[in-house]
């Protein structure tokens, strides 16, 4: 007897002991909060406005989106709809902002809206910042929800099929633990689950995934004092955001939440009885029960748990029956409302940047991606790359007939304000789930998408002065030319061996010249272009050689697209962002953006390269965005390496569009078939959006003046000039004298003796020919 009450002493001291140690990890985790290594990123906050075609149902949905409740106790807030109005009131948390205020509604449009705070109408209402994701350090994506937010149909579904008596048991349910313990010792093995949603709760958190006695007593003793700190419904509310529900391309679907938006595309609120049946049933084995790969299984499973309601008395035999015949239907698959998992991985590496050691310390992600704008990226993304794939098809077959024997082409669009630098949208490739590279870090030739910088340091004389003095009417020569650097030649070609003679700098831009484009980086002199360039953002790995004037050099669509800045922003650089602000659980501000601005070309420079750039579109390379029916003011570039390119703003946003293969291959189409065409269609559809719609002709500077030239020689135009046109010089840069080519017994002009060789277009930079 004495042996025994020792043993029996020993065993309760030794629980005793492991209980103690447990209770302090669970305690240390529950302080943090459960789920405190997870990060809630959302999207840049977006306005509404008066007459917006927004019904009260759908500002409803975009105020659930932004973590908006219908009832008083979200920090971030809540709001009542009565009828045709909805009344917000804005919550404690101060990341959110914003003011009280009543949304009214007719005909599906935005009435009117009045602030409660002084009674009078607004414009404009910035509602709060919608939720993109809710990441974790494992690669898990979940969106946070309350026992609140979940429907009753949906916890019963979970208890009928997991654990009918969680709402009654202490944490462990002895009988079924009795039971699973009986068959595993007749039948030799542990393969019987006896696991309460508390037990799955506490393996989820604490314990490895493996399945043995010893694990099970740590389940055990994590379970009963998570049941004895947490109530029935904070249980219930995190085992519902940690739950394994599948995978979706690299990421886990973990809660159901997240579940919800993935194989529905609803929130969780919206779920239908045979939906959170469908959801309740994958929680056993989530892979095999996948709707998408396995149909009939996932059918017969969640028919299963409607069953098991209706034997717990949830459902009615009706209501079971009308459930059980409804066919699954689901949200498309490897797609969700917007595709931002590119954006993610650059909103990762920012703050790995931006944050040091405050990462961990990370929350709440404020970023600057505009939901609106990454929609219109992605279906301009989708049009133009089928229109891509159509005409490769026609050129090109495997062996066995095959389009793409070695891939499909990739692409890459990048959005930004050109004032603020903030990325507004972003699409790194075709599809996350087939390929994570993010195409907008891809080091590329970047082509004649490059050459602005040439033309911008040549106009740059003006004002800096050197050997030669250049204005958009100076004349170079487009005619077969080598090119002799350290010792080794280069012989860049145009297009088809056609040469233009003598041209102005405004048409060798806006038509894409490559033999007068590198014949005057030569006389600005190489080392001034690429010191621009550099000044402008791009790598240092840019060097002054004939070649750069081609766009020979690597660099990535984000590089080029901060680049562009200058040009879209009146001379001044300012640096790419994704992240707003970033803040604690306590909302402690760790990081909070400030714009970079660099003065990188005098305004008069600038304006005069950006008016030459908007002749690339009137008439020159890009005359296709016209042709396709983009109609604001805007200014852009061509380009053609290995691989596609077009670099375009208005005044209220810039877009880069790269398209080409991933092992470098030609692509064969030069930029004005295969990233004009997406450049395009994106720009068009952000014109619809009232932040892009209302874009200004580019501003002039002072310092300018404007006079009549002959087209032909770039002098003053005389009198009997027979083609002329304004052109605008820097203050003291202009012609003083009139032409000379049309005086009695000068040559021919340069139209004549160039009569007939009028088709241009680009060339690669290593001088191999491109249409």
């Amino acid at each position: 007897m004495a042996c025994v009450l020792s043993a029996a002493t020993i065993a309760v001291l030794l629980f005793g002991f492991h209980y103690w140690k447990l209770s302090r990890m669970i305690d240390r985790r529950l302080a943090r909060g459960p789920f405190s290594s997870t990060i809630d990123i959302y999207y840049a906050p977006t306005p509404i406005w008066v007459g917006d075609n927004l019904s009260a149902e759908q500002v409803a949905r975009r105020l659930g989106r932004s973590g908006y409740t219908t009832t008083d106790g979200s920090p971030i807030g809540w709001y009542h709809r009565s009828g045709d109005a909805i009344q917000i009131f804005p919550g404690r948390d101060s990341r959110i902002g914003g003011e009280p205020a009543v949304l009214y509604f007719a005909n599906g449009r935005i009435a009117k809206i009045i602030s409660l705070d002084d009674n009078t109408e607004r414009n404009s209402y910035l509602m709060g910042p919608p939720l993109i994701t809710n990441l974790s350090d494992n690669r898990e994506k979940r969106r946070l929800v309350r026992f609140a937010d979940l429907s009753p149909t949906l916890v019963n579904a979970v208890v009928s099929v997991e654990d009918k008596r969680f709402f009654s048991h202490s944490g462990v349910d002895v009988l079924r633990l009795a039971k699973a313990a009986y068959v595993d010792l007749k039948d030799g093995r542990k393969e019987q689950g006896a696991s309460t949603l508390s037990m799955q709760l506490a393996r989820g958190f604490w314990l490895a995934p493996d399945k043995s006695w010893k694990r099970k007593f740590e389940e055990i003793a994590i379970t009963l004092h998570l049941e004895e700190k947490l109530k029935k419904q904070q249980i219930f509310e995190d085992y519902a955001n940690q739950i394994y529900l599948g995978r979706r391309g690299p990421f886990a679907i973990t809660g159901f939440g997240e579940a919800a938006r993935a194989y529905f595309g609803k929130d969780v609120s919206q779920l239908n009885t045979a939906e959170a049946a469908l959801l309740a049933g994958m929680i056993q084995r989530p892979s095999y029960y996948n709707p998408y790969r396995y149909p009939e299984r996932a059918r017969a499973r969640r028919n299963l748990v409607l069953a098991l309601m209706h034997h717990n008395g949830y459902l009615s035999r009706e209501q079971f029956l009308e459930a059980a015949q409804q066919p699954i239907t689901l949200a498309p698959e490897h797609s969700e409302a917007l595709d931002t998992s590119y954006f993610l991985d650059l909103v990762n590496d920012e703050m790995q940047t931006k944050l040091d050691d405050h990462e961990r310390s990370a929350r709440y992600v404020f970023t600057t991606l505009d939901p609106d704008l990454q929609a219109a990226a992605e279906a301009a993304v989708q049009t133009g790359m089928e229109y891509v794939d159509q005409q490769l098809r026609k050129r090109s077959r495997g062996p066995k007939g095959e389009a793409f024997p070695k891939g499909q082409p990739q692409v890459a669009l990048i959005a930004l304000d050109p004032h603020s630098g903030a990325i507004r949208a972003l699409v790194g490739g075709r599809n996350y789930g087939a390929s994570q590279l993010n195409h907008v870090l891809a080091m590329r030739q970047p082509g004649s998408v490059f050459k602005p910088f040439v033309y911008a340091a040549a106009l740059n004389t003006a004002l800096a002065g050197g050997r030669e003095i250049f204005t958009p009417a100076s004349t170079v020569d487009d005619s077969p030319a080598s090119f002799v650097f350290n010792g080794k030649t280069y012989s860049p070609g145009n297009f088809d061996q056609e040469y233009l003679g003598d041209v102005t700098l405004r048409e060798a831009l806006a038509h894409s010249l490559n033999v007068a484009t590198v014949k005057l980086a030569e006389q600005v002199g190489y080392g001034k272009v690429v010191a621009l360039a550099r000044r402008a953002g791009l790598n240092d790995e840019i060097q002054p050689t004939p070649a750069v004037a081609l766009g020979a050099y690597d660099a990535t669509p984000l590089e080029m697209a901060g680049a562009y800045t200058v040009f879209a922003n009146g001379g001044v650089r300012v640096s790419p962002a994704a992240v707003a602000s970033v803040r604690s659980r306590s909302g402690a501000v760790l990081y909070e953006r400030q714009p970079d601005p660099q003065r990188v070309l005098d305004p008069r420079v600038n304006y005069l390269l950006v008016n030459m750039m908007e002749d690339v579109l009137s008439d020159g390379t890009g005359a296709g965005v016209r042709a396709r029916g983009f109609r604001l003011p805007a200014a852009a570039k061509t380009g053609t390496s290995h691989d596609g390119w077009f670099a375009g703003f208005t005044s209220q946003v810039l877009c880069v569009v790269w398209v080409g293969f991933d092992d470098d291959r030609q692509l064969g189409l030069e930029g004005a078939r295969s990233a004009l065409p997406i450049w395009t269609e994106f720009m068009k559809r952000a014109a619809q959006l009232r932040p892009y719609r209302d874009a200004q002709p580019f501003s002039e500077p002072r310092g300018l003046v404007s006079l009549r030239i002959c087209e032909d020689s770039g002098e003053l135009a005389a009198p009997a000039c027979p083609r002329t046109r304004m052109e605008t010089f820097i203050e003291g840069s202009e012609p003083v004298v009139e032409c000379q080519i049309h005086a009695p017994g000068s040559q021919p002009p340069i139209a004549d003796r160039n009569a007939g060789n009028q088709n241009t277009a680009e060339t690669g930079p290593a001088g191999a020919t491109q249409p």
